[in-house]
């Protein structure tokens, strides 16, 4: 499975849209993790923690952890500011 990227924009309007697609198209046969490269996120507010969270619960629930490479320092500081960082370590 080749990493899942996040967007340049994700704000609220378009988080729902993004963790239905990303869930949709997960595979039947995870592999142990799947890696989500989020290095290309520029506009983004905590809505994007909840699509983060929201990917990490669905894979959770099927066997699979997520591994998150490529935060930016305004990606880290709001998942530390959300007492979430703990849930997203970097891979």
């Amino acid at each position: 499975m080749s990493p899942l990227k996040l967007p340049a924009t994700l704000l609220h309007d378009q988080a729902g849209a993004c963790l239905a697609k990303w869930v949709a198209q997960l595979p039947p046969n995870l592999p142990p993790a799947v890696v989500l490269d989020a290095s290309g996120v520029v506009e983004f507010d905590s809505s994007a923690l909840a699509v983060l969270l929201g990917l990490r619960r669905a894979l959770t629930q099927k066997g699979s952890a997520l591994q998150v490479q490529g935060m930016t320092p305004r990606l880290r500081e709001l998942a530390s500011l959300y007492g979430v960082m703990d849930l997203l370590q970097p891979a």
